[in-house]
């Protein structure tokens, strides 16, 4: 056995192999919480949430709730520098400031993901270690950022290798591997215990229901529930992007310096018992390290912003509910769920794009078709059929829904699919005890790319497998610098964009045509040199 994989890890891979909803037994003890988390003016970075429940002494019991990019995707176990800059969906870093407190108190550990090529300060790499992202952008430029959607649909990077240091953060889960991944990075999935109550965040500016079955070795007693909220890009006066730079590395220009005011923490004295019982937080109750290194709760103070929704210990909003005001609401209660949840119907597809697509069905109900189901689990795969068996390792879709009950018709928008490409998605319900509907299926197929809406350097992009290598770079500056300012360079331009999308998609399925492209592009090149 590696020495890092130590009890804790074991532990943790027996949690995520084990059922949470055993057909013995639809009695489950419920945690539900109630918030709001707020988007600020200038930043719709969606904030970072976990929450864990702890004994009167301080001792860690078990986590409840944590969102999909920490939880799914490793947002603070990636390969990286800690200090690389942010931006939408950006791929590399350890962001080990996201939860510094819940990361300390809980007591699993997981390997340290590295870059294959040890090379801790780079944003390119090479094309032999960089396979098929499905999750994350490219590192962007502060111009190339429009909303919060990638500027490319093919996009390659370094998964990782398990490293021998330690972290506190789980690696990712949702990997689909080829030949260019490390071996170690198939244990990357089986390391993560966190799958099953991963969420993504909660839409801003409405309110969140969230349930938790909480393990039944929990014994009755006195437990404090913690709420640590993170949210990039969170600045202010004390934690400004002067006083917490990104590093100068080689691709300093891309993206923007992240790292704002700290993790604030919430804190809710809560009884589990038999009867129902509730517990509230109004105000935050400390901010976690701004460098990510211990567990200790600071003591509020002036350096947090407090009078700004969406920022600091604004994070969340302030929740009016009958004569009672609070941040965070928990509730603990018993429950006796011999119902599985109905599946959702009449799936569809409208607004169809070349990299997204619109999915309605008619919402079940929690039991069976009566009530509300306390959310979905969304995948999907590309060219062949998501079945019950490989839906735990399709592509994780990370769109809230905002629950409705049964009966009512919702939709979701999945974003950053390929052009003219089918695609299988599946969707489940689940309710508070975690009991599963079967699985709901529809098949979608994007439309075909506009010529408006290309990476201006796709051919290139295809065959070196990243928009960051840098003979890509050189070929991006060419175009705009000398191109785009001659009318032949306007005609060589268009008549990319008219067909360089075919040739990028088939150049970028075949190792072979991505060899040969490189060469023929090699003198082209050199001459741009």
């Amino acid at each position: 056995m590696p020495r890092w994989l130590d009890s804790s890890l074991a532990g943790a891979l027996v949690l995520a192999a084990s059922p949470v909803n055993a057909d013995t037994d639809r009695r489950c003890r419920v945690v539900d919480l109630e918030l709001q988390p707020l988007a600020s003016e200038g930043n719709q970075f969606a904030p970072q949430i976990v929450a864990w429940l702890e004994d009167t002494a301080g001792n860690f019991v078990e986590t409840v709730y944590l969102t999909q990019a920490t939880g799914t995707f490793g947002l603070g176990n990636r390969p990286g520098r800690v200090d690389f800059n942010s931006g939408p969906l950006w791929p590399y870093g350890r962001r080990t400031t996201t939860f510094p407190v819940w990361s300390t108190k809980q007591p699993l550990r997981w390997p340290l993901i590295e870059f294959q090529d040890g090379n801790d300060d780079g944003l390119s790499h090479a094309l032999n270690e960089s396979s098929r992202e499905l999750h994350y952008c490219r590192p962007m430029k502060p111009a190339e950022i429009d909303g919060m959607t990638c500027a490319t649909s093919f996009v390659a990077t370094d998964k990782g290798i398990l490293g021998t240091a330690s972290s506190k953060y789980p690696p990712r889960e949702d990997l689909v591997l080829s030949d260019v991944d490390h071996p170690s990075a198939e244990m990357m999935a089986m390391l993560n215990p966190f799958d099953t109550i991963s969420e993504p965040t909660p839409i801003l500016g409405a309110l969140a229901r969230i349930s938790h079955r909480l393990s039944p070795e929990v014994p009755p007693g006195d437990y404090v529930l913690f709420v640590e909220v993170a949210k990039e890009f969170d600045h202010n006066a004390t934690y400004s992007a002067i006083a917490y730079p990104g590093p100068q590395i080689i691709f300093a220009d891309y993206g923007k310096p992240y790292r704002g005011q700290p993790s604030v923490i919430y804190r809710v004295p809560l009884r589990l018992d038999i009867t129902n019982t509730t517990g509230v937080a109004l105000d935050y109750a400390g901010y976690g390290d701004p460098e990510g290194v211990d567990g200790a709760i600071r003591p509020p103070d002036d350096t947090i912003t407090t009078t700004v929704p969406g920022s600091g210990a604004g994070r969340l909003g302030l929740i009016a509910s009958g004569s009672s005001m609070f941040r965070v609401r928990a509730q603990a209660r018993h429950e006796l769920d011999d119902i599985e949840p109905d599946h959702p119907r009449r799936l569809g597809a409208t607004a169809i794009t070349s990299s997204s697509a619109t999915v309605t069905f008619i919402a079940p109900g929690d039991d069976y078709q009566t009530g509300t189901v306390q959310g979905y689990e969304i995948r999907y795969r590309a060219g062949e059929p998501i079945t019950e068996a490989n839906f735990a390792t399709s592509t994780v879709v990370t769109t809230s829904v905002e629950l409705a009950a049964a009966r009512t018709e919702q939709a979701l928008v999945i974003e950053g699919l390929l052009p003219e490409t089918t695609y299988s998605v599946g969707i489940r319900a689940f309710d508070d005890c975690r009991n599963t509907s079967t699985l709901s299926v529809i098949e979608v197929t994007t439309e075909s790319r506009t010529a408006g809406a290309v990476e201006a350097c796709f051919v290139a992009t295809a065959a070196y497998g990243s928009a960051m290598a840098g003979d890509v770079e050189q070929l991006r500056s060419f175009r705009d610098r000398l191109l785009g300012k001659t009318v032949l360079g306007e005609l060589a331009i268009e008549s990319y964009y008219t067909f360089g999308p075919v040739l990028a998609r088939l150049i970028g399925e075949s190792e072979l045509l991505r060899a040969t492209s490189r060469e023929a592009l090699r003198p082209v090149i050199d001459r741009v040199r």
